[in-house]
């Protein structure tokens, strides 16, 4: 969540769903940070702009709402639609080993940028890289199987 809406218990919603406004179809939804998660329902949500406000079932005041602030929803796995066969969901490239075209390692994908222009991909090895995740052009190949994307990257950029 990353603020409160009004007094009577709404938050702010960020979504990584497509379209955005998917994320209030789920249920449950999971409510938590690092390993301390829990099942929620929402009682209420909608759009709000550019971007989503909801409220949970027993969040009935602003106080009990400034407690969700800074934690993070999720959906379960097993209610995602199944990937195409050109796509991946960021879930499946967290931790997979990057190595450009001429088999040198950058390390590991820690995380994933939302841009607007592309997805970013952060890689911490000897050193923290920012790949652009663009098929074709840059990442050559994701390899679920063998844990490993191939990019067409200079170890200096």
């Amino acid at each position: 969540m990353s603020g409160l809406y009004g007094v009577q218990g709404w938050v702010k919603l960020y979504s990584f769903t497509e379209p955005r406004d998917r994320l209030l179809e789920y249920e449950p939804l999971m409510l938590g940070k690092d390993e301390a998660w829990r099942p929620v329902k929402l009682a209420e949500g909608r759009v709000h702009g550019k971007g989503l406000v909801g409220r949970f079932e027993d969040i009935t005041d602003r106080d009990q709402a400034a407690g969700l602030v800074g934690l993070e929803l999720a959906v379960l796995r097993s209610q995602l639609p199944e990937a195409a066969a050109d796509e991946v969901y960021w879930v499946d490239l967290m931790g997979l080993a990057v190595v450009n075209t001429q088999g040198e390692s950058f390390g590991r994908v820690e995380r994933l940028l939302e841009t607007g222009a592309n997805d970013v991909l952060v890689v911490k090895g000897d050193r923290e890289r920012l790949i652009p995740f663009a098929r074709g052009p840059i990442v050559k190949q994701v390899d679920l199987v063998a844990g490993t994307i191939v990019v067409d990257w200079e170890p200096d950029y």
